[in-house]
C-alpha cells in the first residue's frame, strides 16, 4: 500500500489533542470546515460535532476481524471475481468487501468456478465489471459441508494462491493484468498455463467437496457472451477462460436446487424464528449473462 488515513476511532477529542497533535491538526484544518456545514439533519449534526471521527464506522466489522491476523477481501467492483488475503488491522474502503476467514480451505471454495458461476449469475454490472453484492452472492451460496475445515480444499487452495503470489511478484503485474493474461484468448506463458491447471485443482477439489465427482473440470477459452462480429471492431473480445455451457448450468442448477433445499430444512426446523433466514436466491437485473 501507499497511502494512509487517519483513524482516531471513537476515541474523545482531548485525547487525540493531546497523543497526536499534528494528525489532529491535519484533521481539524481539512475535514472540520466542512463537517461544520452538515447542519440539515440528524446525522449530519453529530459528524460535524464528532469532526474528528469516522462520518461511518464499520462497528460489526472491526470487532469481528479483532483479534485476527487477516482477512479476505474481493473488490464490489471489478472486471473478475477475485480474492486476496490482507492484513486485518487496515481501514478498509466501502468499495471493498470484507470475510472474516483466514484458512486457505475458505479461500478455495470461495475463488472457485462454481462460486464464479453463482457470482456471475446473480450479480448486476457496471458497464462491462461484475458488480459483486455480497447479500445476494455469498450470502445466499451454498457452500460445501465443512469447508473451512476440508483438508483438501485447503491444500488445493494454499498451493494456488501462494503460485499466484509469487507469479504477480515475478511479473511485477498485480491481479487486473495476471487475470487478464489467464482469460486470454493468445497467452501462451506456461506460467500462466499453470496458474489454469492450479484453479482446475481447486475446482475439482470443491466439486469433490460437495460429492459431485462426476462434474468435469476442464475448461475452454470461450465468450463470455455473444458479440456482433460485425460491429465489435478491433476491441478487445469478451473472451474468458471457464467451463463450457453444459457444464456450467449443471453446476449452477445443483446450487440453485441445494440453496433452495438448505433454505426449506430451516424452515422446518423452526430456525427463521431466532436467527436470519436463509435467502432463496433471485437472479438480479440486468444479469450479466
Amino acid at each position: 500500500h501507499h497511502r494512509y488515513v487517519i483513524n482516531f476511532g471513537e476515541r474523545s477529542e482531548a485525547e487525540c489533542r493531546q497523543r497526536w497533535p499534528d494528525l489532529i491538526a491535519i484533521v481539524e484544518n481539512r475535514v472540520r470546515p466542512n463537517r461544520a456545514k452538515l447542519t440539515k439533519n440528524a446525522v449530519g449534526r453529530r459528524r460535524a460535532k464528532f469532526w474528528w471521527h469516522f462520518g461511518s464506522t464499520a462497528k460489526e466489522l472491526n470487532a469481528g476481524i479483532a483479534g485476527m491476523d487477516r482477512v479476505l477481501v474481493n473488490s464490489s467492483v471489478s472486471a473478475n471475481l477475485q480474492f486476496s488475503f490482507l492484513p486485518a488491522n487496515r481501514v478498509y474502503a466501502h468499495t471493498s468487501n470484507v470475510y472474516l476467514y483466514q484458512s486457505y480451505a475458505a479461500f478455495c471454495a470461495i475463488q472457485s468456478r462454481a462460486h464464479e458461476t453463482w457470482g456471475l449469475f446473480f450479480s448486476s454490472s457496471l458497464e462491462d465489471r461484475l458488480r459483486y453484492n455480497p447479500s445476494d452472492c455469498f450470502e445466499t451460496f451454498p457452500f460445501p459441508d465443512g469447508y473451512e475445515t476440508d483438508p483438501a480444499l485447503e491444500a488445493a487452495g494454499k498451493e494456488y494462491y501462494t503460485y499466484r503470489a509469487a507469479l504477480m511478484v515475478e511479473n511485477k503485474e498485480g491481479m487486473t493484468k495476471t487475470y487478464n493474461r489467464f482469460h486470454d484468448y493468445y497467452e501462451t506463458d506456461p506460467r500462466i498455463t499453470k496458474l489454469r491447471d492450479l484453479h482446475a485443482a481447486m475446482d475439482r477439489a470443491v466439486l469433490d467437496a460437495y460429492g459431485w465427482t462426476d462434474v468435469p473440470t476442464d475448461c475452454e477459452l470461450l465468450l463470455d457472451h455473444p458479440i456482433d462480429e460485425a460491429t465489435w471492431g478491433r476491441k478487445r473480445k469478451p473472451y474468458r477462460y471457464r467451463w463450457p455451457d453444459p457444464v456450467r448450468d449443471e453446476v449452477l442448477a445443483r446450487l440453485l436446487a441445494l440453496n433452495a433445499d438448505r433454505a426449506a430444512a430451516e424452515a422446518r426446523a423452526g430456525t427463521l424464528a431466532a436467527t436470519p433466514a436463509r435467502k432463496v436466491a433471485e437472479p438480479q437485473s440486468p444479469k450479466r449473462r
